[in-house]
């Protein structure tokens, strides 16, 4: 998996973030490094508030 050094330290996650945050953080990440996938939990999250 490669890091896209730029991105993250143009892009940091904010400190105690929303969830909302972290879930925007997360996949504007997904689509922009390929260094971790989003956690399965907040994933499981994301589509249980946002897809149903």
């Amino acid at each position: 998996m490669a890091i896209n050094k730029e991105w993250h330290q143009k892009n940091k996650m904010p400190k105690n973030p929303t969830f909302d945050q972290r879930a925007k953080w997360h996949l504007v990440h997904q689509k922009n490094c390929s260094c971790w996938p989003v956690p399965k939990k907040l994933a499981q999250e994301i589509k249980k508030r946002y897809e149903s």
